[in-house]
């Protein structure tokens, strides 16, 4: 069998839908085989439909989202623990209310560090996204 490669582009747009719905609101998943992607979502009407035997076809791997990946809430402790160490107690009591990431992101933007946020994020989530990958058995295309 010819194992087809997964496009960066699209595991990242996968990726970004499955992280942008609630829990299961969305979900994506790739061929292993072919490198296709399948998306699923309530808010989406003209996707493609998914193959009939995506849940028991050991082929089809569910796109994680970012909690599954631990890019939630573990990444900004990491970002604070290395980027901000002296602002590491601050950005904690942030996360311990609901609305923490829109005040989070207005702290870094009040000490200029927004953009290194973005970096470091799109950084980490990359390393995630390939060593899922790697552990998964599928070869990514650039």
């Amino acid at each position: 069998m010819i194992k087809g490669k997964l496009k960066w582009s699209d595991l990242e747009m996968a990726f970004e839908f499955v992280s942008a719905g609630t829990f299961s609101d969305n979900s994506a998943y790739v061929s292993r085989s072919t490198g296709k992607t399948f998306w699923e979502g309530d808010a989406v009407d003209d996707l493609e439909e998914l193959p009939p035997d995506v849940d028991s076809n050991p082929d089809y791997l569910a796109v994680p989202n970012k909690y599954d990946l631990d890019l939630g809430n573990q990444l900004v402790m990491d970002f604070a623990r290395q980027e901000m160490p002296e602002h590491f107690e601050d950005i904690r009591k942030i996360f311990s209310r609901p609305g923490a990431y829109r005040r989070f992101k207005n702290f870094l933007l009040d000490h200029e560090r927004l953009d290194d946020w973005y970096v470091y994020e799109a950084r980490r989530t990359r390393e995630a996204l390939l060593e899922w990958c790697a552990e998964n058995d599928i070869e990514v295309e650039e």
